[in-house]
Order: C-alpha cells, then sequence, then structure tokens
C-alpha cells in the first residue's frame, strides 16, 4: 500500500513539472468583417462582393511554438445586391476544428520583427442555412465543409494581438443555392417544391478583423514566444559581448589574443606559436624574426647563421692567394687600384665573410722603378688602399692586417709587362 501511495505522489509531482510551461498554450478569439456567397446562385441572383455581418468566436490551443488546435463557430447572413437582385437573405451558422500552423514562426518573422505573426488554419465540421426569402417554402439546409485560411497578426501586448483573416468555405451536400430559391443541382425539377435529393458543393468566403486575448500566467503566448529569450536578457547579452570582446584583445599584437597568450610583450613583427610565444625554430637563440637563417642554427655573430668553414675551400684559397693568384693592380706611380682588379678585393672579403674564423694579411709591391725608401711608402699606400676596401665591405679590422713590401725584385725589372705585373698587392691567408 505505502509503494502504492509512493508511486501516485511520485507521479503526481512528475506530472506537475511536465504539464509546467515556459509560455501560454490558451487563446480566445472573436472576428467580425465580410462575407461573399460565390456560388450556387439562382441565376439572376447576385451577393454582395463585400457583404458585411460575419461574426466568429473560438477558442485555440497551441501544443508548441508552431502547432496547434482551435475551435470556433461563425455566423451571419448573405443578401442581394440592392437594385441588382431579387430580393433574399439566408443566415448561417458553421461550427469547426481547424489544425493550425504558426507560419511566422516557421519563417522566422522574429528575425525582422518582434510584433508581426502569421497562421495558418486548415479543418473541418458542419453548417446550417436557413432562408428567410424563398419561393421554395424550403427547411434549413444542413452539410458538412471545409475550410482553410490566413490569419495576420500584430502583437499589441503580451496579453492581445489585432488579427486579420482570410477563409474560403467549401460547403459539402449542400442542397439548395445561397440564396434559397432553387436546388443545387443541374436540373430543376418541374414541380418547384419537390426535392430531387441532389446534393453539390458551394463555396464561400469571410474576410475579417479582430482581438486574439491570451490567457496563462507565463509572460508570454505560443504565438510570440522564443526559446532564446529564457537564456539572456538584452543587457546580459551585451554584457556577454563585452566579455568576449575582452577576451579576445590581443595587446600586443601579434595576432594571439590576450586569453590564450602566454607572452604578453612579443616584440613587434615576431613569429609566435599559437600560444604567442616567440618561435625560435632551429633552438639558437636568435629568434625567427631577426634569424636570417631560422631552420638553420647559427650563432648570433652571424645573424643565426651556421658558420661554413670548409677546410678544403680555406686550404685551396689559401694555396691560391699565397701562390699570388689573387692581386690587386695599380698604374704606375698610383695607390689607387686599376678598376679591372677591385673585384679581387671582393672576392676576399665575400671568402672571409663565410669563414669567420680565418685572417688575412693585404701585402703591398712596387716596381724596381724608383728609390728604394719610396717604393716602401708607396707599396705601404697601396695595401691600405685594399685594406680600406675590404675594411668598408663589413670585415672587421681584427682579422685584417696591411703591409708595404717595397720592390718586387722575382720580375724581370727591363720588362715593361713584367713591371706592371709587380705594381699590386697580395693576400695572405693566416
Amino acid at each position: 500500500m505505502k509503494k502504492l501511495i509512493l508511486a501516485i505522489v511520485f507521479f503526481s509531482i512528475e506530472f506537475s513539472v511536465f504539464s509546467q510551461s515556459e509560455f501560454n498554450k490558451w487563446s480566445i478569439e472573436t472576428n467580425f468583417g465580410f462575407n461573399k456567397a460565390m456560388a450556387p446562385l439562382t441565376p439572376g441572383y447576385l451577393s454582395h462582393s463585400l457583404n458585411i455581418g460575419h461574426l466568429d468566436f473560438g477558442v485555440r490551443y497551441m501544443f508548441n511554438e508552431k502547432f496547434g488546435l482551435k475551435a470556433d463557430a461563425g455566423f451571419g447572413s448573405f443578401s442581394e445586391v440592392k437594385g441588382e437582385s431579387p430580393e433574399f437573405k439566408t443566415n448561417y451558422l458553421r461550427a469547426n476544428i481547424k489544425g493550425v500552423v504558426n507560419l511566422g514562426k516557421l519563417m522566422t518573422f522574429e528575425s525582422f520583427s518582434r510584433k508581426l505573426g502569421l497562421l495558418g488554419h486548415l479543418g473541418g465540421g458542419f453548417g446550417r442555412m436557413s432562408f428567410e426569402e424563398t419561393i421554395l417554402n424550403n427547411a434549413p439546409d444542413y452539410h458538412y465543409n471545409i475550410i482553410s485560411g490566413l490569419t495576420g497578426q500584430f502583437k499589441l501586448g503580451t496579453r492581445v494581438a489585432l488579427t486579420s483573416d482570410l477563409s474560403m468555405i467549401y460547403n459539402g451536400r449542400q442542397t439548395y443555392t445561397f440564396d434559397g430559391n432553387t436546388y443545387n443541382a443541374d436540373v430543376q425539377p418541374s414541380n418547384p417544391l419537390e426535392n430531387p435529393f441532389v446534393h453539390a458543393p458551394g463555396t464561400w468566403w469571410t474576410a475579417t478583423v479582430g482581438l486574439n486575448f491570451y490567457l496563462g500566467s507565463a509572460s508570454e503566448h505560443a504565438d510570440w514566444y522564443i526559446a532564446a529569450d529564457k537564456y539572456a536578457t538584452k543587457e546580459e547579452l551585451a554584457s556577454q559581448i563585452n566579455g568576449i570582446k575582452d577576451m579576445l584583445r590581443d595587446s600586443d599584437g601579434d595576432g594571439v589574443p590576450d586569453y590564450l597568450d602566454k607572452e604578453s610583450n612579443t616584440p613587434v613583427g615576431a613569429r609566435v606559436s599559437t600560444q604567442g610565444i616567440t618561435l625560435d625554430s632551429d633552438n639558437d637563440g636568435t629568434p625567427d624574426h631577426i634569424d636570417k637563417c631560422p631552420f638553420l642554427p647559427g650563432p648570433a655573430s652571424t645573424n643565426g647563421c651556421p658558420v661554413q668553414e670548409v677546410k678544403e675551400e680555406v686550404d685551396f684559397l689559401r694555396k691560391a692567394i699565397n701562390d699570388g693568384f689573387v692581386n690587386v693592380y695599380f698604374a704606375f706611380d698610383s695607390a689607387k687600384p686599376l678598376s679591372y682588379s677591385i673585384s679581387s678585393a671582393h672576392y676576399i672579403s665575400n671568402f672571409l665573410k663565410r669563414n669567420p674564423g680565418v685572417s688575412l694579411e693585404v701585402k703591398g709591391y712596387a716596381d724596381e722603378l724608383g728609390s728604394e725608401d719610396y717604393n716602401i711608402k708607396l707599396s705601404e699606400r697601396r695595401a691600405k688602399a685594399v685594406y680600406d676596401i675590404i675594411v668598408s665591405s663589413g670585415i672587421d679590422t681584427s682579422r685584417l692586417t696591411y703591409k708595404g713590401y717595397g720592390e718586387d725584385t722575382t720580375v724581370d725589372k727591363s720588362s715593361a709587362d713584367a713591371r706592371q705585373l709587380a705594381r699590386r698587392t697580395s693576400f695572405e691567408v693566416k
């Protein structure tokens, strides 16, 4: 017994929880406006295009924000166009059950307006027509009907909305014409009062305006409820956006937001990891953005590039230089290098840059013309001129020396061509 009681209590609690809703579901609706009887009508009879006098009442229940059911009843009368048709007056009553679809929600009207809505409805029911002016002396006509339509909505407040509805009603098994003066049959009986019991359809329209009154304790009805609204107000959303902006701030401009940046003061132009840390891809102590060889380790003295000391190259040049194959030549009695031979000085400079462990002496010479003392000074000026060219190319002076050796006695002083070869500077790799 206790278990049964507990089960009932538990079920009651669960039902209570699940029956609660975040939006109101019920509404009462009333509309007033025009009707139009389309067909059938007795030949010669005309109805108003907009015959005022339709009124309907309904109650609607929404299962969720998009779908619901509605029960309503409408009544009014059709009458003739004065002066153009014989008199008639037909009173009608209809009652219907309809499925309702919130088309505004399906088409996301809320993306551009929170006050406009659109409902679609389709359903069936029954109707009754009675005739005040008729030659048939007929009884009321009962029929079934199918109704469909669209209802525009404008939200006036959380409890009421203005509506405008356009509906088409299709009567089935309608015995009489809408004016009630002939039978709804292709061929009329010879005796006007004899009912042929032929039943055919009829079509009519209503166009109305009205009000929807929303019932319930929630702040919004299903027509206007938006689930996202329960999570954040505009102020809360603005606060969250500002928080996100703060998180995405990049104080040091390295492309990594502050909340992910583990190095808050990255140098300008530095390459960084996904955590904002300055990259040193070859781990040589020189950051990538100033490392001229970012993927090859090397000392800071060579801007992060490896020292390329090739022993064979050093030995080859030492022999070539020391054997006098690399020289800078000068004109007679001049300490200015001849232009065609300055390239030898540039070649030596490039070699020294590629081999930072090598030092070198610049050796100046003169021909045998002139006094010995003069030739010593001239050869020294020639060595100094080439020394200056190499230093200006970026070679540290600690790696260079120069000296004048005077006359070169190894050439034939009687040959002008030989004497030209003597006017030179040579180099010696240390």
